[in-house]
């Protein structure tokens, strides 16, 4: 049983580092696809607008879908028709080639991101431990790589198929192989014989198998987690290099820095993670990392140059990067018997926060300063620490040494995962 856990661990893994690849060799490669299509810049936000739209859709489906079939299962199938999509995209020859494979993209994608954070949550459960912030290490990681890859495809002006193609088909086959390891957290320890986690499986037989019991009361606080931290993401990833050359005057070279460095800063943020919840507690690591991220927008506000705004992006990816993944955690402690659907109606905040994000600084910064406007993500992540208890309420099964999970005797060969 050990070895199925390590097994589903890593391929779940690779799942993560997939799909932060595929999505950023999508979005950074806007210009790119617009040039390719010729879309014209009023019609771009439509297009663009409806990728996550159109995830929110395929989110909801998969609390659905998950009644019936495992999330594994889910994922298995949805992460092949991502990265066809992706393919697709830079194939396609008209408009409506592309209206075609962004709409496959974001239904696959909300099916994508929601199986995958159930998987991780299940399996977090079943370890006993915090593990979920390595999961999303892996997906920064990707996302390092894929924009790395499209960097070199915009340098040696390679046609989006050209670019696309190679990564499809490593990616393609590996996942699919991958797949045949999926773990559906604590139903296959079940049968394994390998001991189950306290507030285990759902009545259907699988953990939090989808059935009643999600009360949206309680997830709420949650949810608005979700979608400050994602302002606060949208915010770095779509303005961040026009703040450094408008506002703070940089160079147009050194306006690309900020994205990088906040993206390698979230990598290292989530690899070490999850030693800081299972030493303090999820509570404790979501308040410093909500601290951190308000602490790195004021800098930015109120830099007077370039490199310490640079500093401020910095910080803000070490704040921000603990959030998502803990949010995900929590959501699966708090309904134990029905994670799955919480976790898929949670994930449909991740794509509101981002739909928001980036036209309200936008917006903000036109109307008034985009220094004032990068004070509103700075005092909606403050907002967090308000629902820090909703983290707390069973984190300490799961960190600062406190009780872990009680589990059958036959099953001790796992705890030393």
């Amino acid at each position: 049983m050990t070895e199925v856990l390590r097994r589903g661990r890593a391929s779940l893994a690779f799942s993560f580092f997939a799909q932060g690849a595929a999505f950023a060799l999508l979005v950074t490669r806007i210009p790119a696809i617009q040039n390719r299509y010729d879309v014209s810049d009023a019609l771009l936000p439509v297009f663009l607008a409806a990728v996550p739209v159109l995830a929110g859709v395929g989110s909801v489906t998969t609390e659905q879908l998950v009644k019936r079939i495992p999330p594994s299962l889910l994922l298995r199938w949805s992460q092949p028709v991502v990265l066809l999509a992706l393919l697709g995209v830079g194939a396609g020859r008209g408009m409506a080639e592309l209206g075609v494979a962004l709409a496959a993209f974001g239904l696959a994608v909300g099916a994508l991101d929601a199986s995958m954070n159930m998987l991780g949550v299940s399996l977090q459960r079943t370890y006993g431990r915090s593990i979920m912030l390595s999961f999303h290490a892996v997906y920064s990681l990707g996302g390092i790589v894929g924009a790395s890859l499209a960097w070199v495809g915009a340098h040696w002006h390679l046609a989006l198929w050209v670019s696309y193609l190679p990564v499809v088909a490593v990616l393609l086959p590996t996942v699919l192989v991958g797949s045949r390891w999926y773990v559906d957290g604590e139903s296959t320890a079940a049968k394994s014989g390998a001991g189950v986690v306290e507030g285990g499986p759902a009545e259907d037989g699988r953990p939090g198998g989808g059935g009643p019991g999600v009360v949206f009361k309680v997830l709420l606080p949650l949810c608005l987690v979700m979608t400050f931290a994602y302002i606060g993401d949208s915010t770095v990833s779509n303005w961040s290099a026009k703040y450094l050359q408008d506002v703070l005057g940089s160079s147009e070279q050194l306006a690309t820095v900020p994205y990088n460095v906040y993206m390698v800063t979230t990598l290292v943020g989530r690899a070490i993670g999850d030693f800081g919840v299972r030493r303090f507690g999820a509570a404790a690591v979501v308040r410093l990392g909500a601290l951190v991220a308000a602490a790195g927008f004021a800098v930015v506000a109120f830099a007077p140059g370039a490199w310490v705004g640079m500093l401020g992006f910095t910080l803000v990816g070490l704040g921000l990067c603990v959030l998502v993944p803990q949010t995900f955690a929590a959501a699966g402690r708090l309904f134990p018997g029905a994670s799955d659907a919480a976790i898929a109606r949670l994930n449909i905040f991740n794509y509101v926060g981002f739909l928001i994000g980036s036209p309200l600084v936008g917006a903000l910064g036109d109307a008034w300063s985009y220094r004032g406007a990068m004070v509103v993500p700075m005092v909606l992540v403050l907002v967090t620490l308000v629902y820090a208890r909703s983290f707390a309420a069973q984190s300490d099964r799961y960190g600062g040494g406190h009780e872990r999970p009680r589990t059958a005797d036959v099953g001790r060969g796992s705890n030393g995962l």
